[in-house]
């Protein structure tokens, strides 16, 4: 089982001077409606052809709408060898909620 973070949590580690890479595997039309900075899209469909987009010497934080979809992909990028993979708990959604509320909930 993948580990999971906090929006608490990622919001000091992108505040830091070594922010994770965050990856959001939604779709292009969730991306576009909401987004947390800097992301990169790689819908989970996508993510084990595009696995070697995802640099392996960095914390690698990945989301979606609600933290159901991120828990497998970063269950699957742990198994394509990155150490420090992360869900973030909730989504982009519980983001909203507590951390960014300009950013719109769908």
């Amino acid at each position: 089982m993948p580990k999971t973070i906090s929006p608490k949590e990622l919001s000091a580690q992108l505040a830091s001077g070594n922010p994770p890479y965050l990856l959001d595997v939604r779709q292009p039309e969730e991306h576009a409606i909401a987004r947390i900075e800097p992301s990169h899209l790689i819908p989970l469909q996508e993510l084990v052809q595009r696995i070697d987009e995802i640099p392996s010497d960095r914390v690698v934080v990945v989301y979606c709408h609600h933290g159901v979809r991120s828990l497998t992909g970063a269950a699957l990028i742990e198994r394509a060898g990155h150490s420090t993979v992360f869900s973030l708990s909730g989504g982009i959604d519980t983001w909203s909620q507590v951390i960014d509320s300009n950013i719109p909930r769908y």
